[in-house]
């Protein structure tokens, strides 16, 4: 049953949807943890150790933290593939093109796939720079985030970086969020003006509150 779901458009749909809405619940809570470095280097430090000893002592150290990894790296994966296996099927489906051209989608829509790109390889990038600290700039110090970030956003690179992610995140998530409402069967025409108003409410917090923290880098008030 559950390789035809999978199988089937409507399958994948579905694991895009769930797999979206993980993602999203992860990026409202990691974006306020990341507002912590306008509270300065000694709160967001705690706030850094602190997701590490997350359930002790029950969970081991960094066990709860590399939980809520696998989870995102399952839903990052699930989301990825279905969205990739949807677009062969639609391709397949239409080899040729349209003879009259369908109504102007919004931007968003229209950039969906380009977003997803964009946003898989950011997060390559950001968890090489200030996870492992491959690609760092000025020096990874281990056990020092706050420190990593102003060295992150005090190259206009990592600025640059950081804020194309960002907007195109703004655009898949007032998207998605609204594609997901209906494929999971909560659309309908009296709720639909009220999920693309959220929809827009949510692209917009996420994307002024991770945007805020090089902002601030640039603008000095985080130093």
């Amino acid at each position: 049953m559950a390789r035809t779901m999978w199988d089937s458009s409507v399958g994948k749909k579905t694991v895009m949807a769930v797999s979206g809405l993980i993602m999203l619940l992860y990026l409202v809570v990691h974006m306020i943890g990341n507002l912590k470095i306008f509270f300065g280097a000694g709160e967001y430090n705690h706030y850094a150790h602190w997701l590490r000893t997350i359930g002790e002592p029950f969970m081991h150290y960094e066990w709860t933290l590399w939980l809520i990894r696998v989870v995102l790296v399952v839903a990052v994966v699930a989301h990825a593939t279905s969205a990739y296996q949807l677009s062969r099927r639609d391709l397949r489906a239409r080899p040729s093109k349209y003879v009259h051209k369908k109504a102007r989608a919004s931007y968003a829509t229209r950039t969906m796939r380009w977003g997803g790109i964009i946003l898989g390889l950011f997060i390559v990038w950001h968890i090489l720079d200030l996870t492992t600290g491959t690609v760092h700039s000025g020096g990874f110090q281990e056990g020092h985030p706050y420190q990593n970030v102003v060295d992150t956003f005090s190259t206009w690179y990592g600025d640059v970086v950081y804020i194309v992610a960002m907007l195109a995140l703004g655009l898949h998530v007032r998207h998605g969020f609204w594609s997901a409402a209906q494929t999971l069967g909560v659309g309908s025409r009296t709720r639909d003006r009220a999920l693309k108003a959220t929809a827009d409410v949510l692209a917009l917090l996420l994307t002024a509150g991770f945007i805020a923290v090089p902002v601030g880098v640039m603008t000095g008030v985080v130093s």
